[in-house]
């Protein structure tokens, strides 16, 4: 099926980064190119990077961005390796990174990539085809707990026990080979009256398996530091989430690297010698207006949150 995504709050993220006339920057999930786009278009003189591990995305991108011949490169990479990416490419520092998290329109979508409850397709769920984890093989290989375990962490799912034992009741019988198999086993673990209430009952199964499969979480902490690391004093640094795991890595990674004293609070001076890298530019998360709710109501979930870099180097004491 042809690539199709809308890219979220694109005014406000070109806002939150403030590109100058000239400056270099990061999309560390370029997806179909929107926020790229409209980067590029902002200045003649501003170039980007555009990582990304989907080959469909980066085609995509390609496409877009080509009226910007000679001043963006796409690489195929998952963002945690943000800093061998950069050094092959020559760059030591830079003036902003994008971070849209989460899954794209397009992944939704397409039914060969097995990540939506809303069709009927092979379980896969990998972002990067190539990987060697598919959604198959956590459901049908994982151990109850494990299964239980990732189903309540990553989906916040009450019932995450419940669907788990259902899950490994129903391919003791049978290999689970689709995500309409498997909607139909949780539909059958959550009670009548739980699943007239809320969103989708497969909704949070899917999404802890999806996360599960692309190691979405354990990476972004590490991630948000190196990209603060990579950034140019008064360089900014711009997160897109869309669930409240995502939004309270930020938020806590932000918190740190913006206050990170570890003095008693009865100390009266700072004696442990750490300063702060980044300055809060959005106290509050950003979410998208209206009218952009309206036309997309795929945003609503999403929140935008900006920090802008102040130091040069991390404190001589970290990681002692």
């Amino acid at each position: 099926m042809p690539f199709s995504h809308r890219p979220i709050m694109v005014n406000e993220v070109l806002h939150g980064l403030n590109p100058g006339e000239a400056g270099v920057y990061v999309d560390c999930t370029v997806g179909g190119g929107g926020h790229a786009y409209a980067l590029l278009d902002s200045s003649p003189k501003v170039h980007l990077v555009g990582l990304d591990q989907d080959t469909d995305a980066l085609a995509a991108a390609d496409v877009k961005l080509s009226a910007f011949a000679g001043r963006y490169t796409l690489v195929r990479s998952n963002f945690k390796e943000l800093p061998r990416v950069l050094a092959e490419l020559g760059l030591t520092a830079v003036d902003g990174f994008l971070f849209d998290l989460g899954v794209s329109s397009y992944q939704l979508d397409n039914p060969e990539r097995g990540f939506s409850y809303m069709h009927d397709a092979p379980l896969d769920m990998r972002m990067d085809a190539t990987g060697p984890v598919t959604a198959r093989h956590l459901v049908n290989e994982l151990p109850e707990r494990e299964l239980a375990s990732i189903i309540s962490r990553y989906g916040e799912e009450r019932w995450a026990a419940r669907i788990a034992a259902f899950i490994v009741k129903a391919r003791g019988k049978n290999e689970i080979l689709t995500t309409g198999e498997l909607v139909e086993i949780i539909k059958e673990a959550i009670p009548a009256r739980a699943r007239r209430e809320g969103p989708h009952p497969a909704k949070r199964t899917f999404q802890a398996l999806r996360i599960a499969v692309n190691n979405e979480l354990d990476i972004l902490h590490c991630a948000f530091r190196t990209a603060v690391e990579l950034l140019r004093p008064g360089g900014r640094l711009c997160v897109i989430t869309f669930h409240s795991l995502e939004d309270r890595i930020a938020k806590d990674t932000f918190k740190e690297l913006a206050q990170p004293c570890t003095c008693p609070p009865q100390f009266p001076v700072c004696v442990c010698g750490r300063k702060s890298l980044i300055k809060l530019v959005t106290r509050r998360p950003v979410t998208p207006s209206g009218t952009e709710l309206e036309e997309n109501p795929r945003s609503r979930s999403a929140k935008l949150r900006v920090v802008e870099k102040i130091g040069s180097v991390l404190n001589s004491r970290e990681g002692e």
